[in-house]
C-alpha cells in the first residue's frame, strides 16, 4: 500500500486534457501528464484493503501488481517499480492509455467514487520508465533450435512474439500491412496512442531477436500448410476484423460505411501511408464540410465521432439503442464487476449529440446518396415504438457496432477449425486458454481471433500465456509466467 492514511487526505486527481477547442485542430496525444509529485501523491491513496480485488481477472487480466507498485512509486523507486510492472505487462504504455481500466471499477475506493488512479500510474511509470532509459532489449543468453511463426503483430502476437523471443525462440511475426501493431496502430486514433510507442517496442523487440515481415496476407500471399512445414509452432493472433452486419436498409447508399476503414484511412494519412492498401476499400472517406451520424455505442463508435470532428464535420450524432445509464450504478449489487453507467469518452465531450433508446431503421438517399437516417425510439426490449419515428440529416454515416470474429476467407478458412458461436453470432477460432491449441497440430491461436472482440490488455494476457502453453510444449518445461 502507499501512505497508511493518503486515501483519507489526498483527493482523487487524473490528467487534464487540453481544451477541446484545441484538441481538435490536430491528432496527437492531449492529455496533459502530471509531475512525479502528483503522481506519488495519487499512488500514495492506495489503501490496505484486505483483497485487492483490482488484482485478477476482475480488475485486471494481466494480474497487475498494482498495490505493490503504489507502494514503489510512493517510495520514490521509479526502477523498481518499472520492474514490477513489467513483470506481469509486456507494454504498460499501451494500456496505460487505451484501456478501460476495469482495475479502477475493482478499486475498493471506488465504492465511494474516488478509485485510484490507477491508470494514470501505471501510463506514468512506463513513460519515466523510457525517460530514464530503464527499458532495454532482453535477449537470451541461449538460443534454442526451435522456430515459432506469429501471424498478426497487434498486441497478442507482440506479447507472445517478445515472451517467446526471451527464453530463446527464433520468433517470426508475419503482418499484412506495412507496419507492426495491428489495430493499435491502423485502428486507434494517434490522438489517443501516437505511433512511435509501438515504433520503440518494436525496435526493442528486434534487438530480442523478433524479425518481423511485413506486407504477408496470410491465407492469400503464403497457405498455413508452408509455415507448420517450416516452423515447430505457429500462433495465430490476426484479431477480430470481420464487421458485424448491422442489416440495416439502405445500406447500399453512397455515404455509408463500416467504422474500421474510416479509421485506418485517417491513421494511414498521420503515419505518411498510402491510405489505398490490399484488404481495405479504396475508396477515400472523409467527414471534413459534412454532417456525420455514427451508429454504435462502444469505443470504435467514439474513435469515429473524435475523427469526424479532426476531419472537420458540421455535426455528429452518435446512435446507441441501449437506453441512457444511470449516472451513478448500485455499488451494492454491481462493485467490483465493470458497471453500467453514464460515461463520456474524451471525443463525446468534443461536441457530439447523443442519442439513446433510438434503433436506426434505414437509411435514406437521394440519387443514390445519403441524406438522412431514419430512427425511432425504443421500448425495453429494443423494439421499435410505432409513431416514434424521426429522421436525422446525414451526408455520411459510420456502423460501429462490433466486429463477429476473423476474416474467414483467408488463414481460418484454410485450417477449417471448429468454430466457436457466440451469444451474438460471431465466431472465433476454438482454442481454450490453457494450451491455446486449435484443432491443426502445431497451431495455436490467442487474441481476439479466439476469444472475440475485447480488449488490449486481454489480447497481452492471452499473448503471454499462449507464449508459454508453446514454450512448454516444445521444451517440455517453461519458466514463462502465466
Amino acid at each position: 500500500m502507499g501512505k497508511v492514511t493518503g486515501f483519507l487526505e489526498i483527493d482523487r486527481q487524473t490528467a487534464k486534457y487540453q481544451p477541446a477547442s484545441d484538441r481538435i485542430r490536430h491528432y496527437r496525444e492531449f492529455s496533459l501528464p502530471m509531475t512525479d509529485e502528483e503522481v506519488g501523491k495519487q499512488a500514495a491513496r492506495c489503501m490496505d484493503c484486505g483483497i485487492p480485488y483490482c488484482h485478477g481477472d476482475t480488475g485486471c487480466p494481466v494480474h497487475n501488481q498494482i498495490p505493490d507498485w503504489n507502494d514503489l512509486i510512493y517510495s520514490g523507486d521509479w526502477e523498481e517499480a518499472s520492474r514490477n510492472l513489467h513483470s506481469t505487462n509486456n507494454f504498460p504504455e499501451f494500456t496505460g492509455r487505451i484501456c478501460p481500466a476495469p482495475c479502477e471499477e475493482a478499486c475498493t475506493l471506488n465504492l465511494e467514487d474516488v478509485p485510484v488512479a490507477i491508470k494514470t500510474v501505471e501510463q506514468a511509470i512506463a513513460d519515466k520508465a523510457f525517460k530514464l532509459g530503464l527499458i532495454k532489449p532482453e535477449p537470451s543468453e541461449t538460443k534454442t533450435d526451435k522456430r515459432i511463426a506469429i501471424i498478426g503483430s497487434g498486441p497478442a502476437g507482440m506479447a507472445a512474439a517478445q515472451q517467446l523471443a526471451r527464453v530463446g525462440h527464433d520468433v517470426h511475426v508475419f503482418e499484412r500491412e506495412s507496419r507492426a501493431g495491428g489495430l493499435l496502430r491502423y485502428g486507434i486514433p494517434d490522438f489517443k496512442m501516437e505511433k512511435h510507442h509501438i515504433d520503440r517496442r518494436i525496435e526493442q523487440m528486434t534487438a530480442e531477436g523478433v524479425t518481423f515481415h511485413y506486407g504477408v496476407n496470410v491465407g492469400v500471399d503464403k497457405k498455413v500448410s508452408e509455415f507448420t512445414s517450416e516452423f515447430d509452432a505457429v500462433l495465430l493472433a490476426a484479431g477480430s476484423e470481420r464487421p458485424r452486419d448491422a442489416g440495416i436498409p439502405g445500406a447500399e447508399l453512397s455515404g455509408i460505411h463500416d467504422a474500421m476503414p474510416f479509421l485506418v484511412q485517417q491513421n494511414r494519412r498521420v503515419g505518411f501511408e498510402n491510405i489505398v492498401n490490399p484488404g481495405w476499400p479504396s475508396e477515400e472517406i472523409w467527414a471534413g464540410g459534412k454532417r456525420v451520424v455514427v451508429v454504435g455505442g462502444g469505443d470504435t463508435a467514439s474513435d469515429c465521432i473524435g475523427t469526424s470532428f479532426r476531419q472537420g464535420a458540421t455535426e455528429v450524432t452518435q446512435m446507441d439503442i441501449r437506453p441512457e445509464p444511470p449516472e451513478r450504478e448500485d455499488k451494492m449489487t454491481i462493485w467490483p464487476f465493470w458497471a453500467t453507467k453514464m460515461r463520456t469518452s474524451s471525443s463525446q465531450a468534443e461536441g457530439a449529440n447523443r442519442e439513446f433508446a433510438a434503433a436506426t431503421l434505414e437509411f435514406v438517399g437521394k440519387n443514390g446518396k445519403l441524406t438522412g437516417v431514419k430512427c425511432a425510439r425504443v421500448d425495453e426490449k429494443r423494439n421499435p415504438i410505432p409513431g416514434t419515428e424521426f429522421i436525422i440529416k446525414a451526408d455520411l454515416a459510420f456502423i460501429a457496432i462490433g466486429f463477429s470474429g476473423p476474416r474467414e476467407e483467408t488463414y481460418v478458412k484454410e485450417i477449417d477449425p471448429k468454430m466457436d458461436t457466440d451469444r451474438r453470432g460471431g465466431r472465433s477460432i476454438n482454442a481454450n486458454e490453457m494450451d491455446y491449441r486449435t484443432s491443426v497440430d502445431k497451431v495455436y491461436a490467442a487474441g481476439d481471433a479466439r476469444r472475440g472482440q475485447s480488449l488490449v490488455v486481454w489480447a497481452i494476457r492471452e499473448g503471454r500465456q499462449a507464449a508459454r502453453a508453446i514454450d512448454q510444449d516444445l521444451m517440455a518445461s517453461t519458466i514463462l509466467p502465466r
